[in-house]
This record gives structure tokens, sequence and C-alpha cells, in this order.
């Protein structure tokens, strides 16, 4: 019996160690350094990390506040923006059938052409004035210095009569929404006529050499 409690006692033990070096507990050392760590922090340095932690997380709102009016005010002024983009076609619709209907021989100078030409001018006069009423206006660009901005130049028209630059024909027009460019003017600019009577004192000078 003595032998068989032995036994017993000595796999008692043994289990115990094996579980001693399963559950890894830390040791005094590991346990000094941890107070250590913990007596350096005091409780100045933690109340002053919560503020700046606190601070941050206000800032962080108020720029997503900021974001978020943002965004709604720019909906509610802009949403209709690529509607109106598209709406601009009616106008230039309605120019292109004018330029056609002028054109034609039979039509011309006949009283159906120039009532035709009322109704089409009534229409356009019309469609301008319910895109000024929702803050869409056409560029006036005609006379002025050309404006990458807002004007893209198509051609370049000999005159002597500007200073090279300046938009003196108007092929598509251009239209604003509020502040943004909904479209920009299509436009012909002026540039210096070339002289002819020194390219021709060129030619002669060539000719005799």
């Amino acid at each position: 019996m003595e032998k068989e409690e032995n036994q017993n006692q000595t796999s008692e033990n043994q289990a115990l160690e094996e579980n001693d070096k399963t559950l890894d507990l830390p040791n005094e050392n590991q346990i000094d350094s941890d107070i250590k760590d913990q007596k350096e922090i005091s409780p100045e340095d933690t109340i002053l990390e919560l503020e700046d932690r606190l601070a941050r997380a206000f800032a962080e709102m108020e720029n997503q506040r900021r974001r978020f009016e943002k965004e709604k005010d720019d909906a509610f002024d802009y949403g209709g923006f690529a509607f109106a983009k598209e709406a601009l076609n009616l106008i230039d619709n309605l120019e292109r059938s004018k330029i056609i209907l002028e054109s034609d021989e039979k039509l011309k100078d006949t009283d159906s052409l120039k009532k035709t030409l009322e109704h089409l001018d009534i229409i356009n006069k019309d469609l301008i004035s319910i895109f000024t009423k929702n803050n869409i206006e056409p560029i006036d660009c005609l006379n002025k210095k050309l404006d990458p901005n807002f004007h893209q130049a198509m051609m370049e028209i000999e005159d002597d009569q500007n200073e090279p630059g300046i938009i003196i024909q108007e092929v598509q027009k251009g239209f604003m929404m509020k502040d943004r460019l909904l479209r920009p003017s299509l436009v012909g600019v002026s540039k210096k006529t070339e002289k002819k009577e020194h390219k021709n004192e060129e030619n002669i000078e060539k000719l005799d050499n």
C-alpha cells in the first residue's frame, strides 16, 4: 500500500510541475517591471493625454460637419448641373434649325419662313428666360479678350481693327451656372493681317537674285 501511495504522490507532483510550465506565470522581475511602468505615467500625464484625445475627436467631428454642410449646399445649388448641361442642346438645335431654314433657296423671302423664324426666336427667348430664372446665364464674350477659363478659341480671323486675341465671332454660346462654368464659349479671335506687300517685295528680291 505504501508503494502505491508513493507512486501516486510522485505522479501528482509531476502533474503540478507540468501545469506550472504551461501556465507560464510571470516571475518577480516581470511584476516589478510592470509596476515601475505604471508608476512612470503620472495622473497629470494621463489627464493631458485624455484632453488631447478629446480635442482630436472634437476637431474630427467639426471637420465632418463642415464637409456635410458643403456637400448639402453643393447639392442644393448645383443638383441640376448635368440636366442643365444637356438642356443646352435645345438652344443649339434651335440655332441649327434657323440656319438650315435661312439657307433653303425655296423658302427665301417667303412669309412662311419669316413666321417660322419669328416663332423660333420666341422659343429661344423663353428658354433663355427659364435658364436665367434658374441661375443659368449666357456668357457675354464678343469684343472681349480671350479667357481660357470661359472661352475656347476655334479659329483665328485676320483683323487689323482689334488687338490680337480679341473675340470677334461666337461659334457657340457658352453658359455659366452661378459661379461654375456650364460650358465654354466657342469663339473666333482676331489676329494681325499678314503684310502682302512685304511678301511681294521678298519674292521680287528672290527673283532678281
